[in-house]
């Protein structure tokens, strides 16, 4: 391989008249502005399919010819004129973002959001599936709210797989080269005009890592990548693929992620508060932030600046399944910290502890226990998922309810205006409030759906779903042709599908737990229901099984090869290489999104969600969001929200099965295929509507931003800024009460509990008193609470509630010393045995929930 004595950065040549195509094509909002997507396909449609909706190699491969007559085209200037006007009153509004409307103006951002992938748009393949999709719709609803926040990530210079099949139907991987000159990436410039780069320690070595900027509307996403000429190779094919490799790999991109991201915000400067760690991956950031914080004040310790840094740490946990979170092997750990436990002067076991969770016979260092010791505050994605979730990390606080385990919930949403079609924006702009766009958490623009004629509102989505068909027939086409499939399989693609028939979507990533094949149960029910002339019914399937997943790959396999049968072969498709643009294609066309996890091991799914805006409904098990969404005038509910247990599965899928073919042929179908004199089915356009104006408020990242930052972020921002600023005294005196409380707490005690009368009427009160010693503690460092509520069938509390206990004075010295009387009253408005008890926690002004700390004292039965 001849190694290059120069290299030369080739850019477009751009006519004067055009030069602000580089600036729409350089910011990822075309990708959710129907209007800039129009420009640009309006240069050349083929050439703008052809480079998978990428502006900026677009621009790259158009002739100058092209340019030149684009340039000379009134029409097209004067689009270009709209176009630009519209980006540049979104880039600096005349009137107040949100975030300034309620919180004022912020100089630089504060917020810093990190994730292993994002999902921006399709030519931008830095993303596997939900999680990245996530990420991204988080970044565009942060830029339409107004938010100071950052996101943080890496660059991959292959990404992840494309997908395609063999002629068994079996799933392979390529990986293609992502071209960065040709992305809508740029490079993070130094004064000098030279690309920024950074030095992060990985595995002994110094690694030299570039920096890169993706501008996603008004916020900024920064992405790292080892792809350095000075690094050894292993360091430089560490950012090769997302999601591939070993452990080694996986700790390493960890690594540059959490320690290399807060190192970038350290070089640019930021005054960066508040930490969002999507998931755990990006973990290690906490003790970077520990490092630094020391670094800066000798005299605090490892726990005093933990103590510190928490309160600007936010933590969300996505998966429910225990085998979907990252761990790390001790050697792995020892391989790559041995220097940083030194520096944060501690020893090798205690920096081991950080992490450690049980695995049943062996231990092994949990990036999410690391993040829930080390956050401040940290949430689950769902409210189901909020209840799994506290479940799950019940262990790491002895002695705490579980329902007051530390985590909340802060249900997921989609970023609308990237996923709705113009045909059903267009729709809303005419018959709905135009705040539709800037408000869509408002439920009373929602409302004014049932202005929707019923007509056109099924005429819009019934172009959508023909639109689909064309697609997937073009696609599937385009798949048997590379697998070489004979000629008259080829030309029978061409007739799979029906435009007018019932369109159920399923897309997903292919994990066993979702259950692609749960309509596979009874194939011979279901060609009857598929293959009925007058109701006919088909299917569409789409989705990647992780290269390592097997099962995952067997399923898909699975789906191909029914598809093949003679009774299949015209209802059922597979399309291969999932992507935004084929869910797009898919969300936006079919009339039913299908989803059958097996609860309760779907965190949230949003793919469902995406369907709300385009007139689709749902059919899914009671798992993730639907749990909270779904009523009987919005979808379909399989099943009644049952829990199997692994030795039942094989029960539990027969039984799901059964329920959803009863609902297609008893529900869903008779209510699609009944017409009135005009053709239209009334009451399934009533159920659209339905969908809309009670989920749509709800289920987007507006509301889920918004959420983030009222709960989280300004709280945390608030708490950090207190004990940092001016300077660190405020903080340093919160941690070293933290470490008195943590060291003195085996003095507290609960002596007596007294409760009259033991008896009461509906209204009235029983007072209870209680005497506490404290030790080497004074009555304002704790907070006495009743515990009370109903009781179990063995006798226990069960999900109680708390009253705070008034402070009665010091008690008589025949207890002891420092002993104290605590007193309070509870009433009770409905009848039946209840149950109480007396806690104490710590309590201090700068401390944001006194169950993080781990410390609790109850009264002795």
């Amino acid at each position: 391989m001849i190694k290059p004595v120069a290299t030369v950065d080739v850019v477009p040549n751009l006519p004067p008249s055009l030069e602000r195509l580089r600036d729409l094509a350089y910011n990822l909002r075309w990708s959710w502005d129907h209007e800039t997507i129009a420009l640009f396909r309006r240069l050349d449609r083929n050439l703008w399919d052809q480079t998978e909706r990428n502006p900026v190699a677009m621009l790259g491969l158009l002739s100058q010819e092209a340019l030149q007559a684009a340039a000379e085209d009134e029409a097209f200037l004067a689009h270009l004129d709209r176009v630009c006007s519209r980006f540049d009153s979104y880039m600096k509004p005349t009137n107040k973002t949100w975030y300034e409307r309620h919180y004022g103006a912020a100089e630089k951002p504060f917020i810093a959001y990190f994730s292993m992938e994002y999902g921006l748009t399709e030519c931008l393949r830095n993303y596997s599936g939900g999680l990245g999709v996530l990420s991204g719709d988080h970044l565009k609803s942060a830029s339409d709210l107004g938010l100071p926040l950052v996101g943080i990530g890496i660059l991959y210079e292959e990404g992840y797989f494309h997908q395609y099949l063999n002629a068994d139907g079996y799933q392979q991987q390529s990986y293609p080269i992502n071209d960065y000159a040709n992305l809508p990436v740029q490079p993070v410039l130094k004064p000098d005009g030279s690309q920024l780069v950074l030095t992060i320690p990985i595995a002994n070595t110094s690694a030299s890592v570039n920096v890169w900027k993706v501008e996603v509307g008004r916020v900024t996403l920064y992405l790292l990548d080892t792809n350095h000429p000075q690094n050894p190779d292993f360091i430089r094919d560490l950012t090769d693929r997302l999601y591939g490799g070993d452990k080694r790999t996986r700790i390493r991109q960890e690594i540059l992620l959490g320690i290399g991201g807060v190192q970038l915000i350290e070089t640019l400067g930021l005054p960066v508060t508040v930490f969002h760690m999507n998931e755990g991956h990006s973990a290690f950031l906490a003790l970077e932030r520990i490092r630094l914080m020391m670094q800066r004040n000798p005299k605090l310790d490892f726990w005093q600046a933990a103590d510190i840094c928490a309160a600007g740490n936010v933590f969300t946990t996505h998966t429910p399944v225990p085998a979907g979170l990252e761990r790390f092997g001790y050697d792995l750990i020892d391989e790559h910290f041995a220097y940083l436990w030194k520096e944060l002067g501690l020893t090798r076991e205690q920096f081991h502890d950080l992490g450690r969770e049980n695995m049943g016979g062996f231990d092994l260092f949990s990036m999410p226990v690391l993040a829930l010791r080390l956050s401040g505050g940290a949430n689950a994605v769902s409210k189901l998922h909020g209840t799994v979730s506290r479940a799950m990390w019940q262990w790491l606080f002895p002695s705490v309810p579980e329902h007051e385990i530390p985590i909340s919930s802060i249900t997921n949403g989609i970023h609308i205006q990237s996923w709705i079609s113009g045909e059903m924006a267009g729709l809303f702009d005419r018959y709905l409030d135009p705040a539709w766009r800037e408000e869509p958490d408002n439920p009373a623009i929602w409302q004014e759906v049932e202005r929707l004629p019923d007509a056109e509102l099924w005429r819009s989505h019934e172009r959508r779903r023909e639109r689909l068909v064309a697609f997937a027939r073009q696609r599937l086409q385009e798949q048997l042709i590379a697998r070489n499939a004979p000629h008259s399989e080829i030309e029978g693609a061409r007739e799979v599908l029906n435009p007018d028939a019932l369109t159920i979507g399923f897309a997903r990533r292919f994990a066993t737990y979702k259950r692609a094949t749960l309509l596979f149960r009874d194939k011979e029910r279901l060609a009857k229901i598929l293959n009925d002339p007058d109701r006919p019914v088909q299917l569409i399937f789409a989705g990647k099984a992780h290269p390592h997943d097997h099962l995952g790959k067997e399923l898909i396999k699975e789906i191909v090869k029914t598809a093949e049968l003679p009774e299949f072969r015209h209802a059922i498709v597979f399309l291969e290489n999932y992507d935004m643009a084929l869910a797009r294609y898919l969300v936006q066309g079919s009339d039913v999104w299908l989803n059958t996890p097996r609860r309760p091991k779907e965190a949230s799914g949003t793919s469902g969600m995406k369907v709300i805006y385009n007139g689709g409904l749902n059919a899914s098990i009671l798992d993730g969001w639907w749990a909270e969404a779904y009523d009987p005038t919005v979808g379909w509910a399989i099943g009644s929200g049952e829990e199997y247990g692994q030795d039942e599965w094989d029960l539990q899928d027969y039984i799901e099965a059964q329920a959803l073919y009863n609902m297609l042929e008893m529900d869903i179908i008779p209510l699609f295929y009944t017409r009135g004199r005009d053709g239209l089915p009334r009451e399934w356009i009533q159920r659209i509507k339905n969908s809309i104006a009670k989920l749509a408020p709800v289920f987007n990242t507006y509301r889920m931003v918004r959420e983030y930052t009222e709960t989280f972020y300004m709280p945390a921002h608030t708490r950090f800024q207190a004990l940092t600023e001016p300077d660190i005294s405020r903080g340093k005196a919160f941690a070293e009460w933290r470490k008195r409380v943590r060291e003195k707490w085996g003095g507290v005690r609960i002596h007596t509990v007294q409760v009259e009368p033991r008896q009461v009427k509906v209204g009235d009160q029983i007072e209870i008193h209680t005497l506490v010693s404290l030790g080497q503690l004074q009555p304002d460092d704790v907070r006495v609470q009743i515990y009370y509520g109903n009781l179990d069938s063995r006798g226990s509390l069960i999900a109680g509630d708390t009253l705070d206990m008034n402070y009665c004075g010091p008690a008589d010295s025949q207890l002891g010393e420092n002993v104290h009387e605590f007193c309070a009253t509870v009433g009770y408005t409905t009848t039946g045995k209840r149950g109480l008890s007396v806690r104490v926690l710590p309590h201090h002004p700068d401390l944001a929930n006194p169950i993080q700390t781990g410390l609790i004292t109850w009264a002795s039965s």
